[in-house]
């Protein structure tokens, strides 16, 4: 293995990123968390994300100006699409080498600690990965408001339609409903207003507010986390028709839809080994590993 050599693992999402260096045993220097780096905002914004992130791991380990030295791997949301991926290749980084990969592949691949399995992550979107010996599969995660199902956006959007036909008189209010309109000055013109610039986090806000009322026995906030939970589980049965060997529920809202999954497909679940820094982490070593193993087929070529 290469002296001197570090590792960094990014997972860059839609509301924050998280970062973990290590050294090429694996032992954690520093863990540091910043702002959104998913490449939907756009590859300046994502990479500024990262460089600040990183730069706090690297302070926070004595070691900084140490991104020469380091074998990166940048975990992002939107790097499931080809032209945004194709972007990011093409954007400086301060590391000596970045390979990037999806947040789900990283979620994925920490899940199961680099095993065969599938795994949804469900937080401000959702998704459904599968690794199967080299092949990967992908269910959902087409993006906010046409897809991520069951996510955090996708409850706050359902809870402010809700509120809007309670105002309509197409439904009856209940105390969820009520707050979820009073965010808006109960003004059905302000959610307009308000809905033109909001971002999928910005929906996703409402979500906490939806687990709390639905804790608290609120029927609407019941019916739609049972809703949601309801089209993650479709998910999550696909993955395992498609041959997942093992199922995680990873994400923001992982712990608090469980509940509201039948007992069925709780059972089918495995608690996660790791999370997707770590499965950052385990790709940036697989790296290292590989341009080791052929600086050395070049020394005896």
């Amino acid at each position: 293995m290469q002296t001197g050599v570090l590792v960094l693992g990014i997972d860059g999402g839609g509301t924050k990123s998280r970062a973990r260096l290590a050294d090429t045993s694996g032992r954690t220097l520093a863990e540091a968390a910043g702002g959104p780096a998913s490449l939907r905002f756009g590859p300046e914004d994502a990479f500024a994300a990262i460089r600040a992130c990183a730069a706090t791991c690297f302070t926070r380990a004595g070691l900084s100006g140490r991104e020469g030295d380091t074998i990166a791997c940048l975990a992002l949301a939107g790097a499931t699409e080809p032209g945004l991926l194709a972007a990011a290749l093409a954007h400086s980084h301060p590391f000596r080498r970045a390979v990037l990969a999806s947040d789900a592949e990283a979620a994925c691949i920490g899940a199961h600690a680099g095993a065969d399995g599938g795994v949804v992550v469900v937080g401000t979107g959702s998704i459904g990965w599968a690794i199967l010996g080299t092949d990967s599969h992908r269910i959902g995660g087409w993006g906010f408001p046409l897809s991520d199902e069951g996510s955090g956006a996708w409850i706050g959007a359902e809870a402010i339609r809700r509120a809007l036909r309670a105002h309509d008189g197409l439904m009856g209010w209940t105390p969820f409903l009520t707050r979820v309109f009073a965010r808006f000055g109960s003004d059905p013109h302000a959610v307009v207003r308000w809905m033109d610039e909001a971002r999928p986090r910005d929906f996703a806000e409402i979500a906490p507010m939806a687990v709390a009322f639905a804790n608290a026995g609120d029927d609407q906030a019941r019916v739609l986390m049972r809703a949601a939970a309801g089209l993650i589980a479709r998910v999550l049965r696909q993955l395992k028709a498609l041959g997942a060997p093992r199922l995680a529920l990873m994400g923001g809202l992982a712990g608090s839809l469980e509940p509201f999954l039948s007992v069925g497909i709780r059972r089918e679940l495995v608690p996660p080994r790791g999370d997707a820094v770590a499965g950052a982490l385990l790709l940036a070593q697989r790296e290292l590993e590989r341009r080791a193993s052929e600086s050395h087929g070049a020394g005896h070529g």
